[in-house]
């Protein structure tokens, strides 16, 4: 029987699905069930710096008589802080408690002192592991690319100096040199990286004239994007751990992944899209797949498709459609 075992960030995991951060990873329940479908570890909602912000600021946009006295302000403030970060404390400890995968926390901050902050109160609770997710959203135009770029690592070593658990960083593709960025994340104490984000983008609505969110799901076509630079990197960069996400919406797209090299799959909107029990399927042909090929391991065959295992790599570097590379498909 096959051997679907394997370790990411240092953590043990029957297999290597891994329910991602979500509204459906914000419940104990919803976790028990996806433990009971067979992901190997979840990772929980992400706790939002902003999102904080945002009902403090709600909140004192309903009563003029919240912002007339600064002691009343900052009580507001101190008090949805620190009752935001209960609650998520408590889910971590809940959702250790109903169940025996690896349970990994999510942070997303916007200012430098709340990652230390969250990030030492969540290892407190008990989180097997940390995922930063960092997105900075570059709008000015005399900041400097390596100003961004070594703000993220700024966020990480900050971080590693709270927390003994694992680190890994939730990133998006939007760098010049992404190799050299994940290496560099790697030195200053990553043990993986996540990728990809599925960012919050902007759509136009035409009947009201006004900015509205774009679709919020993956599909399976955009497995396409992040199976690139798996593959590159995980053939480039052999000592750091691969999740690959997004467009992971089938084992189909797992074995994908795991074949380019990712050290686990992280599946988010094909829950919410098929239902929890599509985690069941995945593992399923997963199985399938490695009985078909006679795998005995997940070491057999991971990486087999990467970047340095090709003895045609420029097939990961191509940036332009050739008929050369599309099997008589007309440009």
């Amino acid at each position: 029987m096959a051997n679907l075992t394997t370790t990411y960030l240092g953590l043990n995991l029957k297999n290597p699905l891994v329910a991602g951060s979500s509204g459906l990873t914000n419940s104990v329940e919803k976790i028990v069930e996806m433990e009971k479908n067979g992901v190997g570890a979840v990772v929980l909602k992400s706790l939002f710096e902003e999102q904080i912000n945002n009902e403090v600021n709600v909140l004192l946009s309903k009563d003029l008589q919240n912002t007339a006295y600064p002691e009343a302000e900052d009580y507001i403030r101190t008090y949805l802080h620190d009752n935001t970060l209960h609650h998520y404390i408590e889910l971590v400890k809940a959702a250790k408690e109903a169940t025996s995968i690896p349970i990994i926390a999510s942070i997303n901050c916007v200012s430098g002192n709340e990652w230390m902050g969250f990030a030492r109160e969540i290892e407190k609770a008990g989180a097997d592991a940390l995922e930063v997710n960092a997105f900075i959203v570059p709008t000015d135009r005399k900041i400097k690319s390596e100003e961004i770029e070594e703000r993220y690592l700024e966020i990480l070593t900050e971080v590693k100096k709270v927390v003994n658990i694992p680190v890994a960083m939730k990133i998006g593709p939007q760098f010049s040199n992404l190799v050299s960025m994940v290496d560099r994340l790697y030195a200053h104490g990553a043990a993986g990286v996540v990728m990809f984000n599925r960012f919050y983008e902007p759509d136009i609505n035409l009947d009201k004239l006004a900015i509205s969110a774009a679709e919020v799901f993956s599909s399976p076509a955009d497995i396409r994007q992040s199976l690139r630079w798996v593959g590159i990197i995980s053939g480039t960069l052999k000592r750091i751990d691969i999740a690959a996400s997004t467009g992971i919406h089938d084992g189909e797209g797992l074995v994908k992944q795991l074949l380019a090299g990712a050290t686990v799959g992280q599946v988010c909107s094909a829950m919410y899209v098929n239902g929890i029990p599509v985690v069941k399927e995945m593992v399923d042909y997963l199985e399938k797949f490695m009985k078909k090929w006679n795998f005995k391991s997940l070491d057999e065959f991971r990486g087999r498709l990467s970047y340095s295992n090709l003895p045609n790599p420029v097939l990961y570097e191509r940036a332009q459609f050739m008929k050369y590379f599309s099997n008589n498909v007309n440009e």
